[in-house]
C-alpha cells in the first residue's frame, strides 16, 4: 500500500504545503496513522482512506504550529475557476443531486484536484472531468434561476 499510494499522498500534501521536506515527513505521519488504523480499516477504497488520513494529518499539524498557507493559484489546482457573483451559491448548490454536489465540493471546496477525486472514487480521471464539468453546468442552470 505505502509504495503504491505514497506518490498521491505525498502529492496532495506537496500541492497544500509548498514545502517538499515538511510534504515527506506529513506523508511519513500518514502512513505511520494508517499502519496503527489498519485493524480498524473496512477495505475501501485505499486512496480516499489514505488521503483522508493525510488531509488530518495536515490539520493537525496546522492547529499545532499555528502557521497559515497560501491559498494555491487556480491553475495549481487543475480546475478552471468557479465564477460566482452573490452569496447564493449554497443554495443553488443545495438543489443539485448529492452526488453532483458532492463532486463540486470535493473540488471546489475541499480542494482536492480531479486526480485525487478520481483516486478516492476508484473511477478514472476522464470521468471525473466530465462528471465535474456536468456538474459545474447543472450548477450553472441553478444557479441563474436562483431569485
Amino acid at each position: 500500500m505505502y509504495r503504491e499510494h505514497w506518490p498521491l499522498v505525498c502529492g496532495f500534501l506537496l500541492r497544500r504545503t509548498r514545502d517538499p521536506h515538511l510534504a515527506e515527513d506529513l506523508a511519513q505521519e500518514t502512513f505511520i496513522k494508517a499502519t496503527r488504523a489498519l485493524l480498524g480499516w473496512r477495505g475501501q477504497n485505499a486512496a480516499a482512506w489514505l488521503l483522508t488520513i493525510a488531509r488530518n494529518t495536515l490539520v493537525d499539524h496546522l492547529r499545532r504550529n499555528r502557521r497559515e498557507l497560501a491559498l494555491p493559484d487556480v491553475g495549481e489546482l487543475g480546475v478552471p475557476p468557479l465564477h460566482v457573483a452573490a452569496l447564493d451559491v449554497r443554495d443553488a448548490l443545495d438543489r443539485l443531486p448529492e452526488q453532483q454536489r458532492r463532486l463540486l465540493a470535493l473540488v471546489y471546496l475541499e480542494g482536492f484536484s480531479m486526480v485525487e477525486v478520481a483516486a478516492m472514487t476508484g473511477r478514472t480521471h476522464s470521468s471525473i472531468k466530465t462528471a465535474v464539468w456536468r456538474a459545474r453546468a447543472a450548477f450553472a442552470d441553478l444557479y441563474r434561476e436562483t431569485p
